[in-house]
Formats: C-alpha cells, structure tokens, sequence
C-alpha cells in the first residue's frame, strides 16, 4: 500500500495537471471570445484559436472536439461576464411606464456592452448553426421582455398593436444603435425619447 508521504506528492500533482488543464481551456475560450467578437464566428477557425491561445490546434481539439463546443463554451463564458438584465425584476414593478423606463435603461446598459459582440456573431447567424439558435434565444428573451412591459397597457385592439410595436421597437438592439451611436443621445435620453414613442402609442 502506498504511504501517505507518496500519496501527498501523487496528489499535488493531479491537482496541478487539473489546474494546468482548466487554465488551458479557458485560454483557449477566451481567445474564441475574442475572435467571435472581432472577425465573427464564420470567420473562426480551429488554428486562428491555436495561435491567439498559445496552443496547439490538437489541444483546443482535446478540449473541444467541434465548433459547435467552442461555441457553446464561448456563449457560456461570454454571459456569465455580461449577463442579460433579470426579467423577474421588471415584473415586479406594478406602473407599466416606470417599469418601461427601468427595463430600457438596463437593456441600453446592456447594449453598451455588448454591442459589438451582437453585431459580429449576428452577422454570421445564417452560416453558424451555433449562432442562428444563439440569435433565437436573444429573440425569445426580447419577446419575453416585450410580454412583461405590455402588462398594463392597451388589451385588445389597434391601441394595443401600436402599443406593443413601439416597446417592441425600443428594445431592439438597432434602436440603441441608431439612437445612442449613430444620433449620438446619451442613454438616458434615448430611453426618455422611447418612453414617449410607447405612450404615444398608449391611449390610457
């Protein structure tokens, strides 16, 4: 049987082999991350990767066997960083316009972020199988938030179509865009002006 002053040696260097390995793969994710967000996730490869990690293309295979697996970790990485805002909280605020303009200014927030990693990866969604799902569930969260901030708003009807295209339209990522980058309004007035578009469009 082995001693316990064998065992220890044994031991310290398992852990740090799984040290060595964990700091290898997220080394090999983040230089993903950083690829997808600059030249997009089409333009990716498998030995840009390797170099932008420091490894070998074999490596980031032992690690992740296809695109598809880099790009689920990359996903997983990249969120865990800039996590989308928390719908639930919105819910809970009973007034529909303080909760409108509450949701736009942490959406806004988010956009500022995240805006250049959107725009690189959506551009590819139609190449990347990854990407495309990646995209639906960012189109489900939005209409899911879209939901949330009609709750108080017009029921039925024209009022409510109206209603529900202008929150629609103010949590787009292309609104930010235009308004924020390209006008040049600062967030708190690109959320001011969408709160007027939505209750323009609401009767109450």
């Amino acid at each position: 049987m082995p001693t316990e002053s064998n065992d220890k040696p044994r031991q310290y260097r398992k852990r740090k082999r799984a040290e060595l390995e964990e700091d290898t793969r997220r080394r090999i994710t983040e230089a993903a991350v950083k690829l997808h967000g600059t030249i997009g996730p089409a333009k990716t490869t498998v030995s840009g990767i390797a170099r932008e990690a420091g490894v070998q293309r074999a490596t980031v295979y032992r690690h992740f066997p296809d695109e598809d697996a880099i790009y689920v970790a990359c996903t997983s990485h990249y969120n865990a960083l800039h996590p989308p805002p928390d719908l639930s909280a919105w819910a809970a605020i009973a007034d529909p316009d303080e909760r409108l303009r509450v949701a736009l200014a942490e959406v806004y927030a988010f956009y500022a972020e995240t805006h250049e990693m959107l725009e690189s990866t959506g551009r590819d969604a139609d190449r990347v199988p990854a990407v495309a799902r990646a995209m639906k569930e960012m189109a489900s969260y939005l209409g899911e938030a879209r939901k949330i901030l009609m709750r108080g708003r017009p029921e039925r009807g024209g009022a409510r179509a109206r209603a529900s295209a202008a929150v629609g339209h103010a949590l787009s990522l292309p609104t930010w865009r235009s308004l924020v980058v390209e006008q040049g309004l600062g967030a708190d007035d690109a959320v001011e002006l969408m709160a007027t578009l939505v209750a323009s469009a609401d009767p109450r």
